[in-house]
């Protein structure tokens, strides 16, 4: 099975737990990516962070992790999304990839975070330094 972790998850993600899931012994490249809260967006302070996911989202998740598994090039895919509420520097999603060589590698990973990104229904409500929030649809 080449996909190790896809999952949905309230608790903390681990990201040392999903680069070891996608090891390999004839991996000669891995690729991971973490989307951190940052402290900004778009001029105003972020202070908190929530997301909260419809239903189907673990389903899709898994779907779209199958797909970039179905590559012969990618040998181990690990992916998850963390709902509930965030912190400023708090990793929000983790995707983990292995390949042969580092350009599959790469290219792999960022299809399975641009897939995830745009996919996912997810949404996410910005809390902002003067009290104010805002909405943002994720797919």
């Amino acid at each position: 099975m080449k996909v190790q972790i896809a999952e949905v998850s309230e608790a903390p993600l681990d990201v040392a737990a999903h680069s070891a899931a996608t090891r390999n012994a004839a991996a000669g490249a891995e690729v991971s990516f973490c989307g951190v809260v940052r402290d900004h967006d778009h001029g105003r302070t972020v202070v908190e962070l929530e997301y909260t996911s419809h239903p189907s989202a673990a389903g899709i998740l898994r779907q779209v992790a199958d797909e970039i598994a179905a590559d012969p090039a990618v040998l181990a895919v690990a992916v998850s999304h963390r709902i509930g509420e965030l912190g400023i520097g708090d990793v929000a999603l983790v995707a983990s990839v292995t390949a042969a060589h580092r350009q599959q590698a790469f290219a792999s990973c960022q299809r399975l975070v641009d897939e995830v990104k745009a996919r996912l229904p997810i949404w996410k409500r910005q809390v902002f330094d003067d009290g104010t929030d805002e909405w943002v649809n994720c797919p």
